[in-house]
């Protein structure tokens, strides 16, 4: 039933005319007046329109709550959440703990009453939102700037995502690439997840920030530097009629990826500038993870039409979809399609690599190279000069590695303050007769080696030795042979240093001579024993004639012992002539 518009009117007009106390007399009358319930009039008011507006309180936009037991509810609430975004902290159960352990009061004074009242949870968290301090308030991404880049390859983006859609089967070429059940992939389960792990597919999307040109790619198992770097490569490559190949000269990426430094010496060999965002922000590669989401729902959207046999035809088609969109769909910040605005590169913005030496970078690591007394290092068949290295020593070891940007040319890699740095070496040049080009002509030209570090510590240490200022003054102190250190150094002065002890005697004992072993004496042939004993006879002034050689091998047919050399030289000097033959034997 619907009365007319004008008695509504009318009606409600009566009503609030009669005042406070008068409306429900005037109400029930005009009920009766038209054939109607009290409750159908209301209920016609209300469709009409005809309602009073609620008078507001007068303690409305009022906090009661002070500012530091704000503060402490929202502490408590915000410390309650999990990593996972979980809230666990309610409201009611926040104001228990507080007011259980006298942090906060939460009250109210009831003007009517005078009683003091516990403010409601609605209260409370009106009163958070009105100071700025609701967890839903705090827990909004901070403030973000918006980026430049100055041209196409000035900065890439990289990133990977895990499918939670295929998975790769132990035989793909039968089985094809197919769901993942949501029960075998579900993440809090970690001995499914461990299951999986080598079967996931991870798609990996690099995007130019410039251009917003898209590059996907696909790998077999979990997130990894070597996925990673495989990737990135493939997207190096240079691909005809596309967008997005050549490098980068600064690479966004987040702080999981950088975590080696086989990762980052690549990075530098490339002369890439690495640029890492802090972990969770991922905004800081928004242009990416948009990009993320795009090929999952516009590209891979299409694996649940089709059988998918393998990851080298998803790479494939993914490559089709990238070239198409890259030509075909307009930027809204540049007005130009991805390809247009990334053809606008220059020459010199285009740095091209030999993809197969820039992967040894990631396989291989730098090879020590021992240094030449020439200052040379000898690096996959070639020779190169590393004079211009800082703190090359000869004789010890230089790690040089691959330049993919300039084949034929090397990377020293060095330390500084605990980083990796990439000194550039070039291959000496050689003549048709095999010798260095730039090798001084013997007789005509002379060139002295460059000092190296050894060199200059080697001159340092001879000035320090002879307390000179300069090297010349050193060499001229050596060549005198004055004393180091200006002759102020003892080198036994130590050897005073006794200590004061006192030596005890100690009992020996004696040597018993009859046990020691007896030496044989040798024996001498006669001519041997004549030459040793006519010197000693002429020192006495006797000859030595043929009548001691007979004597002599008369007594000893058998040759002369050695110890009787001294005996016979004694008892001629003394004997008188015609007695030399009574020699006899010991």
């Amino acid at each position: 039933m619907t009365l007319p518009s004008e008695q509504l009117v009318d009606a409600w007009r009566q009503a609030e005319a009669a005042g406070h106390g008068r409306k429900q007399v005037v109400l029930k009358q005009v009920a009766e007046r038209l054939g109607v319930s009290l409750a159908t009039l209301y209920r016609e008011f209300e469709e009409a329109g005809l309602k009073k507006a609620r008078k507001q309180r007068s303690d409305a936009g009022q906090v009661v709550l002070p500012p530091k037991e704000a503060q402490a509810i929202s502490a408590y609430m915000m410390n309650a959440y999990r990593a996972n975004n979980k809230k666990l902290a309610t409201m009611a159960n926040t104001l228990d703990v507080l007011r259980a352990n006298g942090e906060i009061r939460a009250e109210y004074i009831d003007e009517k009453t005078g009683e003091c009242r516990p403010l409601s949870e609605n209260a409370c968290h009106r009163a958070l939102r009105q100071y700025g301090l609701h967890p839903d308030q705090l827990r909004r991404p901070s403030a973000s700037i918006r980026q430049r880049s100055l041209h196409p390859n000035d900065v890439w983006e990289i990133d990977a995502s895990i499918s939670t859609l295929f998975y790769v089967p132990e035989d793909v070429r039968t089985q094809g690439l197919a769901d993942m059940a949501p029960e075998v992939f579900y993440k809090n389960k970690p001995g499914n997840f461990e299951k999986i792990k080598r079967q996931r597919l991870t798609r990996y999307v690099v995007t130019d920030h410039t251009s917003g040109a898209v590059f996907a790619w696909y790998v077999a198992g979990g997130e990894s530097i070597a996925n990673l770097g495989e990737s990135l490569l493939e997207a190096m490559r240079e691909k005809s009629g596309e967008a997005l190949y050549g490098v980068p000269f600064h690479l966004y990426f987040d702080a999981g990826s950088a975590a080696t430094k086989t990762f980052r010496r690549f990075l530098n060999a490339l002369n890439v500038v690495p640029v890492v965002h802090a972990v969770g922000n991922a905004r800081a590669t928004g242009q990416v993870e948009n990009a993320h989401n795009l090929v999952e729902t516009q590209f891979e959207v299409g694996f649940k039409a089709i059988k998918v046999p393998s990851i080298d035809w998803i790479n494939t088609r993914a490559r089709q979809f990238c070239r198409w969109f890259n030509a075909t769909k307009t930027h809204s910040r540049h007005g130009k399609t991805r390809l247009a605005k990334w053809m606008e590169i220059t020459q010199k913005q285009l740095r091209t690599v030999d993809i197969d030496l820039a992967r040894e970078l990631l396989t291989r690591e730098p090879k020590p190279c021992k240094v030449q007394s020439e200052i040379r290092v000898k690096f996959k068949g070639q020779t190169y000069d590393v004079s211009q290295v800082p703190g090359v020593r000869q004789g010890e070891k230089l790690n040089v590695t691959v330049n993919p940007l300039q084949p034929g040319r090397a990377w020293v890699v060095l330390f500084e303050d605990g980083n990796e740095v990439m000194h550039p070496i070039v291959p000496v040049e050689l003549n048709d007769h095999g010798f260095e080009a730039e090798a001084p002509l013997i007789g005509r030209e002379v060139k002295a080696a460059p000092d190296t570090e050894l060199d200059i510590n080697r001159k340092a240490i001879q000035r320090h030795l002879y307390e000179t200022d300069t090297d010349e003054q050193a060499l001229a102190a050596a060549k005198a042979k004055q004393l180091p250190f200006g002759g102020r150094i003892d080198p036994y002065k130590h050897l005073e240093n006794v200590p004061d002890v006192a030596v005890l005697p100690r009992r020996g004992t004696e040597l018993e001579l009859e046990s020691a072993p007896r030496l044989e004496s040798r024996t001498l042939t006669h001519t041997e024993a004549a030459m040793q004993i006519k010197p000693a006879l002429a020192n006495n002034s006797i000859d030595w004639t043929s009548e001691h050689y007979q004597a002599l091998t008369k007594a000893y047919p058998d040759g002369v012992p050695e110890s009787e050399i001294t005996r016979l030289i004694a008892l001629w000097s003394k004997a008188a002539p015609g007695q030399l033959g009574m020699i006899g034997q010991c």
